[in-house]
């Protein structure tokens, strides 16, 4: 299962994040300092979090300026929520729900004392006594028809069976547990007195027999899902392996309860416990003189002891190379061979990494993305116990210490660990913020104390220095693509690029059409800026198109003698000339109309399919704009592109297949 949705409320920084999204395999968390992103990190981890993490506090946890309302009674911890999630499950996971559940989600929260609790979204809800009352009345009233008396009259109706099953019962009640029992068995008793030849009555006892295994069909699937909610595993840079260990002294350490957690010990801790040992016994181990010489049974099983500490030794350094260089893809030619290697010498445990040459060097010596790469993967496999094919990373500001270029190749290897557990991670790096990856991002802004944290699906924040990761990630890659490529087109903005991105990797796979690969898209964040790009592209001698919508602002441009000076008539593009319907005022994403469609109602509970219907030759935004309240272009867009990811060029209909391959065979000819 993955999380679909996450809600903070009443944690540190946080008053209420408001819900949002979790975009798939990753989701990249953006902000300035003192924010509240690490917060949300630490609070999202407490939803399951691994053993050894400290629980939730009220004098910790609990936003500082309202603790006085918990110290005046006049909030009780167990009824604040601080971590609400909804999971996406998977067919694994679906398959412990019953038939008429197998569309539901999970929704998981935990309370400030610690308190969890689950329930189902999406699937029938439970039955209360009131909703069976009447068809439970009606029923025994047609099987005391059939009903026969005994001779001493002690056999009782069924409606006097009813009677005395739900003496009590009130009507608010569920039915689960040993009420749904209870009516179960008054159901089997019932069953024979059914007139099988009155479909109404049959009609009756079959719906009623669904109804009463509702509650207990729901529990079972609660509790079974509750079992494969994955672990939560927060990695802070603080979380450091060191190249040298002293066992003695972290022993005290560790029997004094001196650790420093959060800082120096925490690495080691979790090294020790990956490697099955714990640092008295290793301390001790190191400590321990040799047997006598004359003492062979002593002998052997002294052996057998530094044997066994070796070949654990020898087995994490396998484990760890293994899956530190399917992610950090060492270029052996360079000498960036990656092979763990664990020593433990009398009383130090040191950790020291091979080079292609054979050469030891100890892991400080090695560079800072290295080394994060070797401590995340000691404190994952370490809090994930055997468990991290089924854990959510938390990362909390990865690779800060890399080089700029360095942190592009470390986002495809956060990408390549995303791809076995999802992962969330906060950063201000534009490096770490990929040109194609915008849907992912989420935006964590604090306007005033006050208010507290707030996390911003659409790309938008009061605070200029929250998108600043963004905008300069967009700055960086329009650099790169402006004066690189010498075919430019230049789109009205950034969702026009998303769609144009997502469709093209769709008929290039089914082979339907291919973009040239070597066309830059370049952005120009509105139709009336286009003009200023394609000149400026046009002055360095590259070729330049442009791809205008339909509506005023692109007749607008269109229009300009500059464009049309600049480009020609073949260089501007418009959208309404690729459409199959008419639509006057085309925008791009009319040429997904039936597509967008459909996925907003499904992903985004927007439901504007019978105004579309009865309004062909409407623009789809428009739609949108008037029939959903706080419409989002970016929130559409982001949408199809996690569709796309998940779909095929054929889950597109005939219809819009034509008109994109038409668009795409018009921009290969207008920059040949």
């Amino acid at each position: 299962m993955k999380i679909k949705e996450v809600h903070v409320q009443s944690y540190r920084s946080v008053i209420d994040s408001e819900k949002f999204e979790i975009g798939g395999d990753k989701t990249i968390l953006v902000g300035p300092n003192e924010a509240g992103k690490t917060a949300l990190l630490q609070a999202v981890r407490h939803l399951n979090p691994p053993k050894g993490v400290k629980p939730l506090s009220a004098l910790r946890d609990y936003p500082r300026a309202h603790y006085n309302k918990i110290t005046l009674g006049e909030v009780d911890p167990k009824n604040v929520r601080v971590v609400e999630a909804e999971f996406e499950l998977d067919d694994d996971d679906r398959e412990h729900l019953p038939e008429g559940m197998k569309d539901a989600n999970y929704v998981l929260w935990r309370n400030l004392d610690n308190s969890t609790g689950h329930r189902l979204s999406g699937a029938p809800a439970k039955k209360s006594y009131q909703e069976l009352e009447k068809d439970l009345i009606r029923l025994a009233a047609h099987a005391d028809k059939q009903f026969t008396p005994s001779e001493d009259g002690a056999e009782q109706s069924p409606t006097e069976r009813l009677r005395a099953v739900t003496q009590g019962w009130y009507s608010f009640q569920t039915i689960e547990g040993e009420k749904a029992q209870a009516l179960r068995d008054w159901l089997e008793v019932v069953f024979p007195l059914v007139d099988e030849d009155n479909e109404k009555e049959e009609a009756r006892f079959d719906s009623l027999k669904a109804g009463i295994e509702i509650g207990d069909a729901r529990n079972a699937a609660i509790q079974a899902l509750q079992k494969r909610v994955p672990v939560f595993v927060l990695f802070s840079n603080y979380f450091r392996v060191r190249p040298l260990i002293h066992l003695k002294q972290l022993a005290t350490r560790i029997t004094n309860g001196t650790l420093d957690d959060e800082r120096y010990d925490y690495g080691n801790v979790c090294l020790l416990k990956l490697l099955g040992f714990d640092a008295k016994e290793l301390s001790e181990m190191g400590a321990s003189a040799d047997p006598d010489a004359n003492d062979l049974e002593a002998l052997e099983a002294f052996r057998e002891k530094l044997d066994e500490r070796q070949y654990q030794l020898n087995a994490a350094e396998v484990s760890l190379t293994r899956e530190i260089r399917s992610v950090w893809k060492p270029n052996e030619s360079k000498g960036e061979a990656a092979k763990l290697r664990l020593r433990a010498d009398g009383q130090y445990l040191k950790v020291t990494v091979e080079d292609d040459l054979g050469v030891e060097v100890e892991l400080d010596q090695r560079s800072e993305g290295f080394q994060w790469l070797v401590s995340f993967f000691v404190v994952f496999f370490a809090e994930a116990q055997g468990e991290h094919k089924n854990a959510v990373l938390l990362l909390d500001e990865p690779g800060m210490s890399l080089h700029a270029l360095k942190q592009k190749e470390f986002r495809q290897t956060i990408t390549r660990l995303a791809e076995g557990n999802q992962t969330l991670y906060t950063t201000h790096s534009p490096f770490l913020v990929g040109p194609d990856e915008l849907d992912l991002v989420r935006v964590v802004e604090m306007s005033s104390r006050e208010e507290g944290t707030k996390v911003h699906t659409s790309i938008t924040a009061n605070d200029p220095a929250a998108l600043l990761p963004l905008q300069e990630a967009l700055g960086y890659d329009l650099a790169q693509s402006l004066f690189t490529q010498k075919q430019n087109l230049v789109l009205e903005g950034l969702t026009d690029y998303w769609y144009l991105e997502a469709v093209s990797q769709l008929l290039r796979a089914s082979k339907d059409a291919n973009l040239n690969e070597k066309i830059a898209l370049v952005p120009a964040n509105t139709a009336g800026k286009v003009v200023y790009f394609a000149t400026l592209l046009h002055a360095q001698g590259f070729k330049v198109a442009a791809l205008l919508d339909s509506d005023s602002a692109g007749d607008q441009a269109a229009q300009q003698d500059t464009l049309v000076h600049t480009l020609g008539n073949k260089g501007i593009l418009r959208t309404k000339d690729y459409m199959q319907d008419e639509i006057k005022a085309a925008e791009v994403e009319d040429l997904l109309r039936d597509t967008l469609v459909h996925i907003a109602r499904s992903e985004l509970s927007w439901d504007v399919s019978e105004t579309a219907a009865r309004q062909p030759q409407r623009p789809l935004v428009s739609i949108f704009e008037s029939d959903v309240k706080d419409f989002s272009k970016y929130r559409l867009a982001k949408a199809f592109v996690r569709w796309s990811r998940d779909h095929e060029a054929s889950d597109l209909t005939q219809r819009e297949r034509k008109q994109w391959k038409n668009l795409i065979g018009a921009i290969n000819a207008a920059l040949k």
